[in-house]
């Protein structure tokens, strides 16, 4: 029996520097289908669809809304050959009433222990149109390594340097917040993996770098440590969402590898300062993800945050706008007040206004969001910053003898292509 799980394109955003990571979804997925199963994977950011290679079934794997109205029309032209279609992933659950209509069957929750069913029923032709288990998650126990030998890895390489591979120590996440969907995904409930299976995954990843892309490693402290604590002997490094602001645990990390981490800028107070600071303190570089559009937020407001990101000596930035996804606190306060301006996915980037923000028009926020990242980027090009970065971990990586040269047959290659054709 052969699959083909395709992951499907997205357009990039403006400011950013355009690169490529292995997706991280398919290959869980992946891990799940029974061993005898053929899988073949289509990265379609990367490589060319051929709707002419025979397959007993599509499964669309999606993770943004801006992937969606891309796999409604791959589902829909697979549908058409007579071939059955399933969908997956956070997308197709943030969207499944609309992908429904595009789909033979939607899978909704993680996929552990339930696949073989769904191809049983495949077998049988009897495909369910929905496998309903948001409400009923494996036993964490359960999430085995993920299936990296399905991507073709030399097009998550740019100029003979590869990409950080992706990895999960948990799933899960207590917190609400305002603009996040992940309440709604997984429930509100940690659950974090057993730490030597987290830890044997990240060992045998061919990379010295990682990403490890649990939603927040600060959640429980007791395992937070003992997962620092396990992962020093590996060497590698890597970034994270945010990890817990207490010196034994910033000490752990760092001895761990810390990199640097994605960290939330949502004001101007010395409690964001102070924490930068001890990021750095501990060698540990930050990335700041700043969301512009919150009701709180005048026009003097953003100038002042923008003038204040500057002053704390942030490694990189990322800007972006509220964006009202499906099934978040966002969403459902928008819609009610009646200021959502459009549900057409496309739009759903995150870096374009889709709705009416309190304190001034659409197009002056789209303003000050170019703005941002002109602003923040205008001394120090982002790709000067993200250079600076890669320089401190090559150091390191020198210091502990994990370095690994760049491949010079690759130095003309931008993920997978000519440097010409990018």
């Amino acid at each position: 029996m052969k699959i083909k799980i395709i992951y499907p394109k997205w357009s990039k955003l403006q400011h950013q520097t355009e690169f490529h990571l292995p997706p991280h979804g398919p290959v869980v997925f992946a891990a799940a289908l029974p061993r005898d199963v053929d899988v073949d994977f289509i990265d379609e950011n990367l490589q060319d669809l051929d709707f002419s290679d025979p397959v007993d079934l599509v499964a669309i794997s999606m993770m943004l809304t801006l992937q969606v109205k891309r796999g409604w029309e791959i589902g829909d032209a697979y549908r058409k050959m007579g071939i059955k279609v399933i969908f997956g992933g956070i997308a197709a659950m943030l969207h499944h009433e609309e992908t429904m209509a595009h789909a033979d069957a939607v899978f909704l929750g993680e996929a552990e222990g339930r696949m073989e069913t769904v191809l049983a029923d495949f077998k049988a032709g009897s495909l369910k149109k929905v496998y309903d288990h948001m409400n009923d998650p494996p036993p964490i126990e359960s999430v085995g390594t993920a299936r990296r030998d399905i991507l073709s890895r030399d097009l998550y390489n740019y100029k003979g340097v590869q990409m950080v591979d992706l990895v999960h120590a948990s799933r899960g996440c207590r917190y609400n917040c305002y603009p996040c969907c992940v309440a709604f995904l997984g429930g509100r409930k940690f659950r974090p993996r057993p730490v030597e299976m987290a830890v044997a995954e990240m060992s045998a990843i061919d990379n010295n770098r990682l990403f490890i892309v649990d939603n927040s490693l600060a959640q429980d402290t007791e395992w937070e440590k003992e997962l620092f604590r396990e992962m020093i002997p590996l060497k590698k490094n890597w970034c994270s969402h945010p990890i817990e602001d207490k010196p034994e645990v910033l000490d752990l990390a760092a001895r761990a590898g810390a990199w640097y981490v994605y960290q939330a800028v949502f004001d101007t107070s010395d409690l964001i300062r102070n924490r930068i600071k001890r990021y750095h303190d501990y060698g540990i570089g930050v990335e700041g993800t700043i969301l512009l559009g919150l009701d709180d937020q005048s026009e003097d407001d953003i100038k002042r945050l923008i003038d204040f990101l500057l002053e704390i000596d942030l490694d990189l930035a990322e800007f972006t706008v509220l964006t009202p996804f499906p099934h978040t606190r966002a969403y459902e306060e928008l819609k009610r007040q009646n200021r959502i301006l459009t549900y057409d996915w496309n739009e759903y980037s995150a870096d374009k206004v889709v709705f009416q923000p309190k304190q001034m028009s659409p197009e002056r926020l789209q303003e000050l969001h170019s703005y941002a990242w002109d602003t923040f980027y205008r001394d120090e090009p982002q790709e000067l910053k993200m250079f600076k970065l890669l320089k401190k971990v090559v150091h390191r990586e020198m210091q502990n003898n994990t370095y690994r040269q760049r491949d010079r047959d690759r130095a003309r290659l931008k993920f997978g292509k000519g440097e010409a054709s990018i």
